[in-house]
């Protein structure tokens, strides 16, 4: 199935650009996403309070320059993740926390003329600039949008996989982003997580942990598989039957992610 918002994906990059920078009621939400921990949720975006904080730090926002991308691509990093993820020519793909594009680029190649990709993050600055590298290289099977901290703004039931690569940590509001995100999938679709096994503060989120949220707002955990060409791990997550109405959702305790990830192994 087609992306739902056709209109955008026929404006030029620099066009979306021009309107994207008027959404100036985003700047609440975008400064939420940089903080350093769950606080006591007075400066929550009203679109969040109806969902429970994470017990947990968040990381601060990481840098989105790509000045490593030739190194990544020597260790095969895009492309062990589009292989784990099985991407194939005529797919629509979701890049969530784009930046500049290191894997918007590589899975417009993959996807081919008949796929589509569209590239999302919550900064403005690098949404300006994935813009003008997606209007520079001719990308035409690529959208971008900008999204908010507890909210991913997809079209429902558009994406054969959602990329959610080295940013999920950073979400500041993770239950709240997860169970808007749950609607975008198409019958079969996936997210795909790559993270790196550390504490939330530090850049990373522990595999148990992870899974375990995304348990909690309807999710299922399919695989998790370490790979070092990602200097991380690689998990692999299926939309439920069903997702929990926002006020039934119960944030993660490390107890309880453990439990989680053991029994989503056991299934």
């Amino acid at each position: 199935m087609p992306l739902g918002s056709q209109r955008d994906s026929r404006l030029s990059a620099s066009e979306m650009i021009v309107r994207l920078a008027t959404l100036t009621f985003l700047a609440p939400a975008l400064a939420l996403a940089g903080c350093g921990a769950a606080d006591d949720g007075a400066d929550r975006p009203e679109t969040a309070r109806d969902f429970p904080l994470p017990d947990r730090p968040v990381s601060d926002l990481g840098s989105n320059q790509f000045s490593t991308e030739d190194k990544r691509d020597s260790q095969g990093e895009a492309q062990k993740v589009m292989d784990l993820g099985t991407i194939a020519p005529g797919m629509t793909v979701a890049d969530i926390g784009a930046g500049e594009g290191y894997y918007t680029v590589r899975l417009a190649e993959r996807v081919g003329a008949h796929g589509r990709v569209l590239a999302q993050d919550i900064a403005p600055d690098a949404i300006e600039r994935l813009g003008r590298r997606v209007e520079r290289e001719r990308l035409n099977n690529v959208s971008i949008k900008l999204g908010a901290a507890d909210d991913p703004r997809l079209p429902p039931e558009s994406f054969d996989r959602v990329f959610m690569v080295h940013m999920y940590h950073e979400v500041a509001e993770p239950y709240a982003f997860l169970w808007r995100l749950w609607p975008s999938l198409e019958e079969g679709g996936k997210v795909i997580v790559v993270d790196i096994d550390r504490p939330t503060d530090r850049h990373g989120i522990p595999p148990a942990l992870l899974a375990c949220e995304f348990e909690r707002v309807g999710y299922r955990l399919d695989r998790v598989e370490q790979a070092p060409e990602l200097a991380g791990y690689f998990a692999q997550f299926s939309r439920g039957a069903t997702r929990p109405d926002p006020e039934d959702i119960v944030p993660c305790t490390g107890e309880a992610s453990t439990a989680s990830a053991q029994g989503s192994q056991a299934r």
